[in-house]
């Protein structure tokens, strides 16, 4: 078919999706290195663990890719350690047959997700074991390792150390009393297993845990803090951290471990399955024979090691901090290990490390009200989410237009449907599908001359000023929001551009009419269409890359760049593909089905009566909605608002824009609500 399309470095991306052929970095550019956090081996993941890491990471990698940036987004399975082994004796396999069960099934999740890492990869490899024991024994001639003899938590029923994750006790500082042997979730503070009062082993809590002395070596945090907080606070101000548990909007170190003074912490295991311990070629090396690396010092070491699985060229990304720039994403939980746990470690190595440039967390990611719990069958894990039959695209699309960003989110069947009928379906396939279809059936699918010279359009126009300057603030926000890794608000803004498409349209009153009274400006509307249609592919690619396949196939057109300023790129002569529907509707009716089907145990329990007078007369007035009979246009119409308009607020909100703004937001928000409020009454007497 004919293309007709401007070609210069501005407009055709030049660099490839994820995993085609090898990328290296160049001096003098940006060059973007990316990882997420490496997923235990030893589970399914569910949403929250999607969206937490690997997804978030994966729309930063694809924006870079549409800023012509060369950009490498490494990942993989985390797979040494006592929790491993143990799961594996649970089912009665292989340690390395655990792995590569679950290395699998990740890398299928994930591939149906549509994300793309360049390389995901394993920790259980050669390339690991040489890496990790090149820093460990860099960290001995530093003078970074020192022995120490401590009690350590052992199994009397198991026989065995038992991992920091396969304890259970009463923490000692704030008394919660499911404290994980690592971590305790009640104040968030690391702990050695030892200190956990009333210890109980998870495997079988009737077994007896007990202390038993073993000689480990511990890296000296001690004697790296120095380094390791001048760094943090440079690095801080350079990468614009958003704040987290380390240090604060105003630059102050707020993690109450380095306040107090980090202590020395254990590097080493008794274990089988894990990184062997080189010798140091000191005296105390007879007592490391048969240990392990600890699995959180390896763990790390992951990123590296799985790039150089990817590129034997990969100290070129590791060890090039002028021309690299390091995007680590991760969940909450994982700050310390990526701010100070890693950062000491490769400051203490001696090497010219790529550190952290900027850090991106997100909270946490409920399900109804509830928690994911794979135990219980409650939430969608895995492969799972397939089942549904809600493509890929619509999946990304919820997930990260509620994205934990700065509080934790809630999953809910219900607004996951109403995403795509009310944002997909009714904004943005509507916008595409109305242009194409109309392109189609007048031009023959070829687009008419329009007079707009090739290039960016004069803000100036006389007759689409308005239009061209609001799509170009639009962009401009766009590419603030992602620069910033403000993902949920660079997919907020998407949105609102194809929602000035459709009011373009609707302003301009595309139809036969306007071909027939004034063929010109016909022509001129649908080429500006056309051309925000091919902008919005590559603004959406990060976010739902197959939507933008099918954009590109539909405008038959090679993959773009993301543009500062609108531009007629396409031009006239072009013959485009076959318009078709971007998107289906979902039965409002799959909420329960779902709900049903992913619920767990309590979902088979009947819905208990209400228990107030107040919950008797909401349940009234819902059933009295749902009797009424289906929504008219005019109630479709404004839920879509209202939903758009809520994720305006949430963007205001989250970009911290000014309370008389962010007020007057909510003011118009809560306005929309009452007049469906209204507009439902006049519908259905019933609920008066």
């Amino acid at each position: 078919m004919t293309q007709k399309i401007r070609v210069t470095n501005d407009v055709l991306r030049s660099i490839p999706d994820p995993g085609q052929g090898a990328v290296l970095p160049k001096d003098g550019e940006t060059n973007i290195l990316i990882t997420s956090a490496l997923p235990y081996c030893n589970n399914v993941p569910h949403l929250g663990n999607i969206i937490g890491s690997t997804l978030s990471a994966d729309v930063f990698s694809r924006y870079n890719r549409t800023r012509n940036r060369r950009t490498l987004y490494i990942c993989g399975t985390d797979e040494y350690g006592t929790a491993t082994e143990t799961a594996a004796l649970k089912e009665g396999i292989t340690p390395r047959e655990l792995c590569d069960k679950y290395h699998a099934l990740h890398k299928e999740t994930y591939e149906w997700f549509d994300i793309g890492f360049d390389l995901f990869g394993r920790t259980s490899t050669a390339k690991h074991t040489e890496i990790c024991q090149s820093i460990y024994l860099n960290l001995g001639q530093h003078g970074y390792l020192e022995k120490q003899i401590k009690d350590q938590t052992y199994c009397e029923g198991c026989k065995k150390f038992l991992a920091d994750r396969y304890v259970e006790g009463i923490c000692p500082h704030c008394a919660y009393v499911d404290a994980r042997g690592d971590q305790c979730d009640g104040c968030s503070r690391t702990l050695d297993a030892i200190d956990l009062i009333e210890p109980r082993c998870l495997i079988d809590k009737t077994h007896n845990v007990v202390a038993h002395s073993s000689s480990h070596m511990y890296f000296k945090l001690d004697a790296a803090q120095p380094a390791l907080e001048d760094w943090i606070k440079k690095s801080w101000k350079k990468g614009k951290w958003s704040p987290n548990a380390t240090i604060n909007a105003d630059g102050e170190i707020v993690d109450a471990r380095m306040k107090s003074g980090l202590k020395p912490t254990p590097v080493t295991r008794d274990l089988a399955w894990g990184v062997p311990i080189p010798p140091l070629g000191r005296d105390d090396d007879k007592e490391m024979g048969g240990k392990v690396l600890y699995v959180w010092f390896d763990a790390v070491i992951g990123y590296v090691s799985i790039t150089g699985e990817y590129t034997p060229e990969w100290k070129q990304w590791w060890l090039n901090p002028d021309n690299v720039r390091l995007y680590q994403f991760m969940g909450k939980d994982n700050v310390y290990f990526h701010t100070i746990y890693f950062p000491a470690m490769l400051l203490a190595d001696g090497n010219n490390w790529t550190t952290l440039h900027h850090l991106s967390t997100t909270e946490y990611l409920n399900y109804e009200g509830g928690k994911f719990s794979k135990s219980k069958n409650r939430g969608v894990f895995g492969p799972a989410a397939q089942e549904t039959g809600i493509p890929a695209s619509v999946w990304r699309y919820y997930l990260l237009s509620t994205r934990p960003e700065t509080a934790d989110a809630m999953f809910s069947w219900a607004d996951c449907i109403a995403a795509n009928n009310n944002v997909l379906l009714k904004n943005f396939g509507n916008f595409v599908n109305r242009a194409l279809k109309f392109l189609s059936a007048q031009y023959d699918n070829v687009l008419p001359e329009s007079g707009d010279v090739p290039g960016p359009l004069s803000p100036n126009d006389p007759l689409d000023a308005e239009f061209i300057t609001d799509v170009n603030t639009l962009l401009k926000d766009y590419i603030d929001a992602m620069e910033s890794v403000k993902i949920r608000l660079g997919l907020q803004t998407v949105m609102l551009i194809s929602s000035r498409g459709n009011g373009y349209l609707q302003a301009s009153g595309l139809n036969k009419a306007l071909m027939t009274e004034n063929p010109q400006r016909c022509a001129q509307v649908i080429s500006r269409a056309v051309n925000l249609i091919y902008v919005l592919s590559a603004l959406i690619y990060p976010f739902m890359p197959a939507t933008s396949d099918a954009l590109l196939l539909q405008l038959n057109a090679p993959a773009r760049v993301v543009p500062e300023v609108l531009s007629t790129d396409i031009l006239a002569g072009h013959r485009i593909g076959q318009p078709d529907h971007l998107f289906k509707n979902i039965d409002e009716k799959m909420e329960q089905v779902w709900k049903v089907r992913f619920g767990g145990d309590e979902s088979a329990k009947k819905e208990e009566a209400p228990t107030s007078k107040r919950k008797a007369k909401k349940a009234c007035a819902v059933n009295a909605v749902a009797v009424g009979g289906p929504k008219s246009p005019e109630v479709i119409a404004l839920e879509a608002k209202i939903l758009e308009h809520g994720q305006v607020v949430r963007g205001l909100k989250d970009n911290k824009e000014a309370k008389d703004v962010i007020d007057a937001a909510v003011t118009e928000l809560k306005r929309l609500k009452a007049e469906l409020v209204l507009l439902e009454r006049s519908r259905n007497p019933a609920t008066q």
